[in-house]
């Protein structure tokens, strides 16, 4: 591991021990103002030591360096309080054989390596039981340790205890292996290393090697089981210091390996191997610290506020195509990615040396075939006899992971480890047809998919054979809204796809469940999956690039000119359909219109359905949900009708008489004035944006309103379906309805993600919400949706006023709050005959749907319909409206006025708070609760 550095100007142990027994003098145990003396003056010793540390980290020092530095000083200071304690403050003429004691450092400590803000951990050795004189020592050590601000872990153990613990728990074992002697009887010290040696971990290493890797195994799990999550733990997480660590363990305790060169002597890792792992170490030491220092505290979890600065800090700029942020959190998966090349080696160097698989199982029909399609079959898994195959052979490079799929076999890490050094070869066969038929079979089979392209690529074989994807491997998007970096979730969204054609998402995606099994293109479908997101990271349009890439590489695939031309046009036209579902209104007759002129045939609208599902579920475990599932099946729906020739061409007033018609059906115990009263209170627009279920149920809320006198009606339906709560509003309508509601919603902790209004004839609006808690799922909770309906009518009658209630909100949290958002206000006057399309893109923050809608109705425009989406901390927000005459809104001045109110509005809420604290006063006994 890490050399400790000789920094004789940290902290002079030899001047620093005097210094203390001049402060006691001759008192014998210190009095309570002499210890305050020696604390103040082991305080500033820290201190000026810790401050030498830090300037030349910051200065460029290693973070190697820097640990080794932290434990360098910590010794010094330990030693010195140790040794002034035994002799000045708990002297003794001649100590018994109970008395003596020894000090080690065990754990990073005991590595040498200490991070600024990492414990310190020490074993206080005994022969035997522990005496009083030993107490009062050890005790007295560790408060003043304590006192000058450390954190100390410690045990008190003996010789006997230390090896009876050691061989009943694997974490105590591991801690003795890195024990190293700091002070005391040094003896003692050796007895305990000896006495380990022999009595504990001779003869039982390879159950510690088993036991050390199902430990890390339970460690991926409990940390999310992939190195290349956005925010990564650097110590625990897969690919971390951790990871590193476990290897020295386990050669620590096989061969008594004291530094990576021991592990190069010992045959383990080749010279060139062993200085990965010293710049792998390295690098990770050195971003843990500036952690620490960042933050004053342990922190191992590299955050989103945090990789921005330590980016800066490392000096990784920005460049075309990808911030320097994205650039540094490349680097790192790229290290995190090398971390598991290593332990593939290392274990196949153990294998090797014992004879003996760790943790794998057998198959039961493995021992009975020794040779499968060309490789050796060793403990039930593929493996070469020689590198010499792979280059008399290089197509054996892609043909060893097409086989172990094949079979349902796992690949040798021996195997692993040659194709890791080999990976040169694979540059002679991307033009292969036998090597890229193979690849096509690997990720169009049926068996597990996902596994077989990890291999391939935690392998650095998928991006070496397919050049364009090694440029998005490791490759990050700094925001809220993408969990993997894009290699990982387009291996992700292949094994979803494989998933949903197995029939595995029947109940989540049946719209897509049964459509790919109607497809004719199976192979492009596969092949536009891989291809969706491969041009991300160049600048550009990555769809229009990614489309271009397309046509290029599927014909070195195999694919002939139609398929190639099908897997083009889905790349390039990959976002259409959750685009047009999420920031459209899907009930308009021209949505359909134009989605369906740019899919032209039911063929590519199936095949667009199933890649977009897979694309959007595999961003992340909680970015697919019903609500989502349901937008995209109704357009799906809504589209295929169209293509199949059953888009409605009648005419508007047609439509609308079908649709009262429909209704007057369905209200068979109404008498027919009422039914003609009901039916004269919608305009033409409400008859057609609904069905006819939602059509009786507000036949039935607006007569019983009406029978009330209320002049707020208030109805909640839970619809499960799209896992949303659908609340209808009947009240008197009036300029600025629509923003005050959307207002009492966010004071209620509530997101509004669809939104229809109507004013009715009447003079009354009747206006349909739905929406989502922070979670996405519905409003459930009885409290909780009487506190909604309590805000909203306290909202609408003056009793509380949403814009002075938010402002005293936190706009976001501080880990979310650093990321930039481009404010954007676009208006479409072509999406739909009869309204304007406003589309409005910033940031999210709790408020801005009521900020944006407040300003819209200053500037005098109806809102007919919303549609909110939220990706991470980006909100986009589409609005259908009218100008006061009820029409699209096509002056020039006035869409230039819209756009810079609106652009306003997505920045800052201040004024208005201001301005409704100015002319209003709160019921003092209304409070505002967003609920339980």
């Amino acid at each position: 591991m890490a050399t400790a550095l000789q920094h004789s100007d940290l902290l002079d142990a030899d001047l620093l021990l005097p210094a203390l027994v001049a402060l006691a003098g001759t008192e014998g145990t210190p009095s309570p103002e002499t210890r305050r003396l020696i604390l103040d003056h082991l305080r500033d010793s820290l201190r000026t030591g810790r401050a030498e540390i830090r300037r030349r980290f910051d200065a460029g020092a290693r973070g190697a360096e820097t640990v080794a530095a932290n434990a360098l000083l910590i010794d010094r200071l330990l030693c010195a309080i140790f040794e002034f304690t035994s002799a000045s403050v708990y002297p003794v003429g001649v100590r018994t054989a109970g008395e003596h004691l020894a000090v080690a450092a065990v754990g990073g400590y005991g590595r040498s390596e200490l991070a600024p803000s990492s414990d310190i951990d020490l074993l206080f050795l005994i022969p035997h039981k522990q005496t009083p004189r030993v107490e009062q020592i050890i005790e007295y050590v560790l408060y003043l340790l304590w006192d000058c601000g450390l954190k100390v872990g410690h045990a008190t153990r003996s010789l006997g205890d230390c090896v009876r613990l050691s061989r009943a728990d694997v974490t105590i074992r591991t801690s003795m292996l890195e024990a190293r002697y700091l002070v005391g009887d040094e003896d003692l010290f050796e007895g305990l290393i000896d006495r380990f040696h022999n009595e504990v971990t001779k003869d039982t290493g390879p159950r510690f090697v088993e036991d050390k890797l199902a430990e890390r195994d339970a460690r991926h799990q409990r940390m999310g089981d992939s190195r290349y999550v956005l925010e990564p733990n650097i110590k625990d997480g897969k690919g971390g210091l951790r990871d590193l660590q476990t290897l020295f363990w386990i050669a620590r305790d096989l061969y008594g390996a004291k530094s990576i060169d021991d592990l190069v002597d010992h045959g383990v890792l080749t010279a060139g191997e062993a200085a990965k792992f010293a710049k792998a170490q390295n690098f990770l030491w050195t971003v843990r610290c500036h952690l620490h220092y960042l933050t004053n505290r342990g922190e191992d979890r590299l955050t989103f506020d945090l990789q921005e600065e330590i980016s800066r800090r490392l000096a990784y700029k920005d460049h075309a195509g990808a911030r320097g942020v994205e650039r540094f959190m490349k680097h790192y998966y790229l290290i995190a990615k090398e971390v598991g090349d290593l332990t593939r080696i290392f274990c196949a160097a153990l294998e090797a040396e014992h004879r003996r698989p760790f943790r794998f199982t057998l198959p039961a029909w493995g021992m009975f075939r020794r040779e499968i399609d060309g490789f050796e079959l060793e403990g039930g898994r593929l493996t070469l006899k020689t590198e010499a195959e792979l280059k008399a052979d290089p197509v054996k490079l892609i043909r060893l992971f097409h086989t172990a799929q094949a079979h349902d076999l796992d690949i040798h890490p021996n195997a692993l480890r040659f194709v890791t050094r080999n990976l040169r070869l694979v540059d002679g066969i991307r033009d292969d047809a036998e090597a890229n038929r193979l690849f096509v079979e690997i990720m169009t089979s049926a068996k597990a998919p996902e596994i077989a392209l990890k291999r391939l690529n935690e392998a650095g074989v998928m991006g070496r054979f397919v050049p364009d994807f090694g440029r998005v491997v490791a490759q990050m998007q700094y925001d809220m809204y993408h969990v993997f970096t894009v290699d990982e979730h387009t291996i992700i969204a292949l094994g979803i796809l494989a998933a949903i054609e197995e029939g595995r998402f029947a109940d989540e995606m049946p719209a897509a469940s049964e459509a790919i099994h109607q497809i004719a293109s199976r192979k492009a479908l596969y092949v536009a999956v891989l291809l969706h997101d491969i041009a991300k990271g160049r600048g550009g349009n990555h769809s229009e690039l990614g489309a271009d890439i397309a046509l290029r590489l599927c014909p070195r695939l195999g694919l002939n000119a139609e398929e190639t031309e099908t897997v083009s046009w889905l790349v390039r036209h990959h976002l259409v359909l959750s685009g047009t579902a999420f920031h459209r209104d899907i009930n308009e007759a021209q949505t359909i219109r134009d989605l369906v002129e740019t899919v032209q045939s039911i063929e590519r609208l199936r095949l667009l359905l199933v890649l977009t599902v897979a694309d959007i579920r595999a961003v992340g475990p909680d970015v697919w949900n019903a609500w989502k599932a349901a937008l995209i099946r109704d357009l799906y729906f809504a589209a295929a009708e169209a293509l199949a020739g059953g888009f409605q061409t009648d005419g508007r007033e047609v439509r609308t008489k079908a649709a009262q018609q429909a209704l007057a059906q369905s209200l068979a115990e109404w008498s027919e004035g009422d039914i003609e009263a009901h039916l004269a209170r919608g305009y033409a627009s409400y008859w057609l944006s609904l069905d006819a279920a939602t059509h009786a149920r507000h036949a039935e809320f607006v007569r019983k309103s009406e029978a009330g006198g209320d002049p707020l009606n208030v109805d909640v339906r839970i619809d499960s379906r799209r896992a949303a709560s659908e609340i209808t509003i009947y009240t008197s309508d009036h300029p600025g309805l629509f923003s005050q509601i959307a207002g009492a919603m966010a004071l209620s902790g509530a997101n509004i993600v669809d939104a229809k209004i109507f004013t009715m004839t009447n003079g009354m609006a009747l206006d349909v919400f739905w929406i989502q808690d922070a979670t996405g799922k519905a409003f459930t909770r009885p409290a909780r949706i009487a506190q909604l309906k309590k805000n909203i009518e306290r909202t609408l009658t003056g009793r509380i006023y949403p814009a002075r209630e938010l402002a005293k909100r936190p706009a976001l949290t501080s880990r979310t709050s650093i990321f930039t958002v481009e404010p954007r206000v676009l208006i479409d006057n072509s999406a739909s005959r009869t309204h304007s399309v406003v589309e409005v893109n910033g940031r999210d923050r709790p408020g801005l749907l009521y900020d944006v809608t407040r300003a819209m109705t200053e500037l005098g425009l109806q809102i007919s319909s919303a549609h909110i989406t939220t990706y991470g901390e980006r909100a986009v927000d589409v609005f259908y409206v009218k100008d006061a005459f009820g029409m699209q809104v096509s002056h020039e001045v006035k869409l230039g006025q819209i756009r810079a109110d609106l652009l306003a509005a997505l920045t800052d809420r201040t004024e208005d708070a201001k301005a409704d604290a100015k002319d209003t006063k709160a019921d003092a006994g209304d409070s505002v609760d967003a609920g339980e």
